[in-house]
């Protein structure tokens, strides 16, 4: 039986795991994670198996990358690549409540938590993360490494850069782009373009000026 290997002791990873239970029948879960401190103790109910390292030699587990922030992922995401992980040995973590339309898409190394729901024509990207509750309508797409947290809503047509960061229980407007590694904070309402890399919050959100005092 195939198992699951989890890359990351963190949070996302114990979410992870507790779908994985549910949707693969028993097959064993384990975690790797460059912190020799975890080596060889449980993360929740789960055992941490050692480094990053060990992820070609664990050849009967498929590979899930579950780091909370994108950058992250896509940068071990590089790392395994250089270690000789082929793209197929990545799989997805998706809740089984979680409706997927024929229109809509889920790429490969992604985490769909419960109550995500996706309307009509969305793509989502690889090693993407859609925590609890995020909604999102017709004509979304959704980049590769992008994190969109827990009750986050988007607007139809709306585009989220690669590995963009969305706070919990923001909303962004229809037709608006969020660019690549730029951030919305939680509770901000988007109603205008993000820039690449900039970190924007407020209703309506507006950038953040590290260093600037009113």
């Amino acid at each position: 039986m195939t198992g699951l290997l989890l890359v990351g002791a963190s949070g996302l990873a114990r979410e992870a795991t507790s779908v994985a239970v549910m949707m693969r029948h028993g097959g064993p879960v384990n975690i790797v994670d460059d912190n020799p401190a975890t080596w060889g103790t449980l993360h929740g109910l789960t055992p941490v198996l050692g480094s990053v390292d060990l992820v070609p030699d664990i050849v009967d587990h498929d590979v899930v990358l579950a780091l909370g922030k994108g950058r992250f992922r896509r940068r071990v995401a590089v790392r395994l690549d250089m270690l000789g992980v082929d793209a197929a040995r990545y799989t997805s973590v998706v809740h089984p409540r979680v409706v997927l339309p024929g229109s809509c898409s889920i790429g490969v190394g992604s985490i769909v938590l419960d109550g995500v729901v996706l309307t009509a024509d969305v793509e989502v990207g690889r090693h993407v993360v859609l925590m609890p509750q995020v909604a999102l309508t017709h004509g979304c797409t959704v980049h590769d490494f992008a994190t969109i947290c827990a009750g986050v809503s988007l607007g139809g047509d709306v585009e989220i850069g690669e590995a963009a960061y969305l706070g919990m229980n923001s909303s962004v407007r229809e037709g608006v782009r969020v660019g690549a590694d730029a951030t919305l904070g939680m509770g901000s309402v988007l109603l205008e373009d993000l820039p690449p890399g900039e970190t924007w919050a407020g209703v309506p959100a507006r950038p953040i000026r590290i260093g600037v005092h009113a």
